[in-house]
Order: C-alpha cells, then structure tokens, then sequence
C-alpha cells in the first residue's frame, strides 16, 4: 500500500472504526495490553488509531503514541481528554518508517493490528527494533495469510483491493520475523477462529 492510500482509507473509516475494524480486533488488543501491563515501565504504540487501547493500559504505564493518520489521532487525543487518561504521556503524528525516538528508548514497542496496513513493513520493523532498549519486548498482534484451505483462497481473492479496504489480506508473518535484533519468544492464534496471531519478540543485547 502506499502511504497516499493509507491516508485516504483511513479518513474514511476513521468516523466508523471503533465500532467496526475495531470491534473486530478487540480480543487481540486486549491480549497485547495485558501482557505489556504485567511489564510496566514506557511503552510505544505504533498505530495507535482512534486510542481503542489507551483506556486499559494501567495507571503505572507511561504511554506514548503515534499514528500517521491526524483524523485518526484527534480521535485519540480527544479520547484521552475525555477520560483523563493519565498514563498516557503522548500522542503524536508520526511516519512509523521513521520514529522521531533515541535507539534503546521504550521498554516494550507495541503494533497492534498495523503492520498489514503500512507501507514498507520491514522497514518499520526495522524501526520498531531500533527504538526498543536491550531486553525490552515487541508486542504484535496482527492477521497473516494463511498457508492453505478455505481462508487462503479468500485472503488471495480480496488482496488486490488492499487500497480500498485498508489492509493486506495476504500479509505473510515472515515480513515482521525478520530482524536479527528480535528473537520469537511467544506465538499464538487468537480468536475468533484463530483469524488473528499474538507475538512477543525480545529484543537482544548488542
């Protein structure tokens, strides 16, 4: 996808996404907000949309967020307003192909649901590791394509219109495992019917 499309798909779902996409994919936000809860200390999330997250990370976390979609994002910030969020420490507009963040900076860098959606995802991968400290964890939660059956068929189908719904539906999990800095230490399949897959890599020292 590129970057002129994602901007585009997402002013349009932006009005409809908490009570759409992001009704969808509540299981595996959860999932993921637990875990980096249990972890405490700062913590990035890349994408973080209209702020569906924001209100479950406890009040020990420090939050900072970024979205490359402003609609997005007035969205969370006025989220954050409404609730008085304290835990989280800022919300930003931000390109996730290059984060305006020191290497080694976060405790736990967190993309949930994103990475089928922008462009050059091994280079925000890239980045995602360059900003998480040694012995930190990255926390994905994400749809990939599935190897064979019934789905398979399906995602194939509907991946030339990634530029008009939003998301790759052929997204394949080799595009986040690639970097050399960051060891899978957790996998698994999430519900409902096991569309979506949880990931805790940690990241190495050196």
């Amino acid at each position: 996808m590129d970057i002129e499309a994602i901007q585009s798909s997402y002013s349009r779902w932006a009005p409809i996404y908490d009570r759409t996409f992001g009704a969808a994919t509540s299981i595996g936000r959860r999932r993921a907000v637990d875990h980096i809860n249990r972890r405490g200390g700062t913590v990035l999330e890349v994408g973080v949309g209209t702020g569906l997250s924001l209100e479950h990370y406890g009040p020990q976390m420090q939050v900072t967020g970024i979205d490359f979609s402003q609609d997005m994002l007035d969205k969370a910030i006025a989220k954050v307003q409404r609730l008085g969020l304290k835990q989280v420490h800022e919300l930003r507009q931000m390109d996730a192909r290059a984060l305006d963040f020191p290497d080694d900076h976060f405790d736990t860098v967190t993309a949930m649901h994103v990475l089928s959606v922008v462009p050059e995802p091994e280079r925000v991968m890239a980045e995602i590791a360059r900003v998480c400290k040694p012995g930190g964890k990255v926390v994905i939660t994400n749809h990939f394509a599935r190897e064979s059956g019934a789905m398979a068929a399906v995602e194939r189908v509907f991946a030339p219109l990634a530029n008009t719904i939003g998301w790759h539906s052929d997204f394949r999990i080799d595009r986040v495992l690639g970097q050399e800095s960051l060891v899978l230490e957790e996998r698994r399949t999430l519900p409902p019917l096991g569309m979506m897959t949880f990931l805790v890599l940690g990241k190495v020292a050196g």
